[in-house]
């Protein structure tokens, strides 16, 4: 099985690299990195990823992975070829994923009805007529979303049980060691927090 992770300028490094993780622990799966063009891709935060292909030169996958940016908003009004990449790639998948805020460039690619995302976007996901979930992981039909970040951990443990079983998917988790603690949301945290929080996301759409 092949999956594909999606590469972009200003991407948030964990959306992939903790999917790229999980799914790179199942033996028979292959990994290959699609971007724009062949150069270096830098994430938000300075991590440069060099991809193995283009949007021009892969036309088919089995796992399609869309990490999400901090900057989705830039995003959704110039993707980069993504949204057309994804729409012309969705026919040859068996699975399309997302992390975070990456639910809303397949909501723009009219891919998903029902999805998850980062708190931060949520009414962005809704306004392109998706129904938001709060939950940590959606499976829409082939659609996989993951809430935000760290999410994109679980939503490919959800897609390794899917796809191999529970036992492969308990293997992988206990083989990175993922046990979260303490369980924690951001409609769980108090309310000043969430505020403080909100009104940083919101500085880096100005």
């Amino acid at each position: 099985m092949e999956a594909a992770f999606v590469l972009y300028p200003k991407m948030t490094a964990l959306d992939f690299v903790g999917p790229f993780e999980v799914l790179a622990s199942v033996p028979v799966v292959t990994t290959r990195f699609v971007a724009a063009s062949l150069d270096p891709v830098t994430s938000d935060n300075g991590l440069s990823v060099v991809p193995t292909d283009t949007f021009d030169t892969l036309k088919s996958t089995d796992v399609v992975v869309v990490p999400g940016s901090g900057h989705w908003r830039e995003l959704l009004a110039d993707s980069g070829g993504v949204v057309e990449w994804l729409r012309a790639v969705h026919p040859t998948t068996k699975w399309t994923t997302s992390v975070c805020t990456g639910s809303t460039l397949l909501a723009e690619a009219g891919l998903v009805t029902r999805a998850t995302t980062h708190w931060a976007a949520r009414e962005d996901l809704e306004a392109r007529g998706v129904e938001v979930s709060t939950d940590r992981v959606v499976f829409d039909g082939k659609v996989v979303s993951g809430a935000g970040v760290s999410a994109g951990i679980d939503m490919a443990l959800r897609l390794v049980e899917a796809e191999f079983g529970e036992v492969v998917a308990q293997a992988v988790q206990c083989g990175i060691e993922y046990d979260p603690q303490p369980p924690r949301s951001y409609d769980s945290i108090p309310p000043e927090i969430a505020q403080g929080l909100q009104a940083a996301f919101d500085s880096r759409q100005a």
